[in-house]
């Protein structure tokens, strides 16, 4: 008998059913007697000993659904040695559970924080698999997430959309990308839906040359510009600050605008005189059914999952890397961040064309 447990943190996105069905599918047909429990609701079920026994049918018809069959939530990594409410340990509350099951491997899907929880069970003896989620797309280790191009897609569809109003009432339009601390969603999706100004997290920007990108489109006869604005876009003054002073700073503006793309309308608006308004497709972008790129790329992680521990390969995340799906020891990549370089080919081919990056 074949015990896994399967359990999925943080932020949903697209795709998550669709790998947990690689992972089973996988299992299922080289496994003659196999058990998988589902822990409902991230970590918190794994903590608290919330799971249910999955059967096949759980994960009949769920290739092309979004969001996750056993829920999820956000247990934050730097509060998991800190006992609850009641004094529960929370890291022994989860060994218990998982031994408790009998279970020979764990299966834990998400992102840097989750990772950063499943490279922890691991050093405390349990055997780990983590498969890499996040439409941020900021994983150290693997070239791409999975969920993270059907974001782009949506989040390029929002941009597209919004070029027909721009266009017809000769305004300034920002819409702001979700990514958290990084750029990736917003550089791929401001290439690929044309914006004409792209602010990452990783280039602060000079609003004054946000400004002059803007107004040398006027005078070249554009009577709309398009920005594509990271949710995590900063400031170059900001920038410059020690992280304590920049993070204040940062609050102070949150204190009066709902992010740092209102901000930058209003600057706009004032140094300029042109109307600016701000679209937020926000969480739309992780919702809804993983595009046929993900869905292949999850299918194929979660089937070399499957492999792994078929293999009793554990402590590893499992990444696509140079197209193909490699094993990544947990202990090399978990805490750290894949960050938009400045340098990178695509920003540097992206400036060559002429679309701004505000530094």
């Amino acid at each position: 008998m074949l015990r896994i447990g399967l359990l999925t943190s943080g932020g949903d996105c697209q795709a998550l059913n669709a790998t947990m069905r690689g992972v089973v599918k996988g299992l299922s047909n080289n496994v003659k007697d196999l058990e998988v429990y589902g822990f409902e609701d991230g970590y918190k079920g794994l903590i608290y000993g919330n799971y249910r026994l999955l059967t096949a049918a759980d994960f009949s018809g769920i290739l092309t659904r979004g969001g996750t069959i056993i829920g999820s939530s956000r247990q934050p990594f730097k509060l998991m040695r800190v006992p609850d409410a009641n004094g529960l340990n929370k890291v022994e509350a989860m060994k218990q559970n998982y031994h408790k099951l009998r279970l020979d491997c764990l299966v834990i899907l998400g992102g840097n924080g989750t990772q950063k929880t499943a490279n922890l069970l691991s050093e405390e003896g349990l055997n780990i698999i983590h498969l890499p989620k996040t439409i941020d797309n900021d994983i150290y280790g693997t070239d791409l997430t999975f969920g993270f191009q059907s974001a782009v897609d949506i989040a390029t569809t929002a941009i597209d959309q919004i070029h027909t109003t721009a266009s017809s009432h000769g305004r300034v339009f920002i819409v702001e990308v979700m990514g958290h601390k990084v750029g990736w969603l917003t550089l791929n999706a401001g290439i690929a839906s044309g914006a004409d100004i792209i602010l990452l997290p990783e280039i602060p920007f000079d609003t004054r040359k946000v400004c002059d990108a803007i107004e040398k489109r006027h005078s070249n006869g554009k009577k709309f510009t398009i920005l594509a604005v990271a949710e995590g876009a900063i400031p170059k003054e900001i920038a410059k600050l020690e992280k304590k002073e920049a993070k204040k700073a940062m609050e102070k503006i949150k204190s009066k605008y709902p992010s740092i793309s209102y901000k930058l309308a209003a600057d706009i608006t004032e140094l300029t005189g042109y109307e600016t308004r701000v679209t937020v497709p926000g969480h739309v972008q992780r919702g809804g059914s993983p595009d046929p790129f993900d869905r292949v790329l999850s299918t194929k992680i979660g089937v070399y999952a499957s492999q792994c521990i078929l293999k009793q390969e554990y402590g590893i995340m499992v990444a696509s890397v140079n197209n193909e799906i490699k094993k990544v020891k947990l202990s090399e990549c978990a805490g750290k961040l894949k960050m938009v370089d400045p340098n990178d080919q695509t920003v540097q081919l992206a400036k060559f064309m002429g679309i701004s990056f505000g530094d």
